[in-house]
């Protein structure tokens, strides 16, 4: 789940990383500053808001009033700027990047460091990795102030800003924790007159861990289709492809993409039913994933234990697809299910890797 930058800002501030002093506002008459110039930036969860012109800088009161009613009227992705949050802008001598970043296969948080903020961190890793410092936190120990040092001295800092970016750093780790964080970064940190100052702000928390947290999901995180199965109580996630995917159990759902994939297709979605699908589960699957545009074929997996393949057979004739669908179906009530489903035309295989080039061979018909 993603946070808005004023809401990181904000636990930022309150856990001893400098800020800006800011204001949220949702009108142009909200706008107040004491002297310019000021930031002026949309509160979107999505990126690029710079280059869509949700970034500007105001020289004066009427540069400030005039931008704020362009992008407030904006929509950066589709999604309606509703937010705009202001502050002083900072006087920026250099730019720097700091985050950390759950890695999966190390079982651990990540620290990354550049001396080239204010880009895209895999842009740098492209074009300058030797300006990427990378530092492995042991899960046990957690951030050490050597380590945190020792970052700081990999992309240049040394005295004065070497002291301020270990703090910076160790306070940093400790939102991560806090928070749960999967990622946390600061881009850019930027080094002023006045020291170092988080101009800007990340931090998504994991979705597993918001039973702990305050923190509630923001309708714009959500594409249309992906709100509608949230609503169902289902698990889908929109893909580029045009052979749309549902399985019953997140790892089955899985193995479905990768053999769509091996047999020379392309997955629309994954999409999950969950352990104990019902024939209303199903038809809600196959209402949302129909909804996608482009879709050639469906490729329906069972492999029915709490599922009962009768239930599911009688959710897809209750929606009966104009697409054309291969299903797969083992398990409890097997012999019912592929019953129902031959009684209305339906052919259920045996196979995963049948039903799986059948689909392929539906989408290129």
């Amino acid at each position: 789940m993603k946070l808005y930058e004023y809401e990181a800002k904000e636990i930022f501030g309150q856990n001893g990383i400098p800020i800006p002093q800011s204001k949220v506002i949702t009108q142009p008459s909200e706008l107040e500053a004491d002297s310019f110039p000021i930031m002026l930036k949309a509160q979107v969860l999505v990126g690029g808001r710079g280059k869509a012109g949700g970034v500007k800088l105001a020289k004066t009161e009427a540069e400030a009033r005039e931008a704020a009613e362009r992008i407030l009227s904006m929509e950066i992705k589709g999604i309606p700027v509703k937010k705009l949050l202001v502050y002083p802008a900072v006087d920026i001598k250099k730019e720097y990047y700091l985050g950390f970043v759950v890695d999966r296969s190390a079982r651990s948080l990540v620290a990354i460091a550049s001396s080239e903020g204010g880009m895209d961190i895999e842009e740098v890793a492209q074009k300058s990795p030797e300006k990427i410092a990378k530092l492995q936190i042991d899960p046990i120990l957690g951030l050490q102030s050597y380590e945190a040092n020792e970052l700081g001295r990999k992309i240049g800092l040394e005295g004065k800003p070497l002291l301020q970016f270990s703090k910076i750093a160790l306070n940093l780790y400790k939102i991560c924790k806090k928070y749960d964080a999967e990622l946390i970064e600061i881009n850019p940190l930027a080094w002023s007159e006045e020291g170092f100052c988080a101009v800007d702000a990340k931090l998504n928390v994991d979705d597993n861990a918001l039973y702990r947290q305050k923190f509630q999901p923001k309708a714009e995180e959500y594409t249309e289709l992906e709100r509608m199965a949230k609503d169902a109580g289902l698990s889908y996630v929109s893909l580029d492809g045009n052979i749309a995917i549902i399985g019953c159990g997140a790892g089955l759902v899985m193995a479905s993409l990768d053999i769509i994939q091996k047999y020379g297709g392309s997955p629309a979605n994954f999409l999950d039913v969950g352990g104990g699908a019902n024939a209303e589960n199903m038809r809600q699957a196959l209402d949302i994933v129909t909804r996608q545009e482009g879709l050639k074929s469906i490729f329906i997996n069972i492999f029915g234990g709490i599922t009962r393949c009768d239930q599911i057979a009688e959710g897809i004739v209750e929606f009966s697809p104009k697409i054309p669908i291969s299903v797969r179906m083992m398990g409890t009530n097997e012999e019912q299910g592929k019953q129902i489903l031959d009684e209305h035309g339906y052919h259920a295989f045996d196979s995963m890797a049948e039903a799986a080039q059948k689909a392929v061979e539906l989408s290129q018909a």
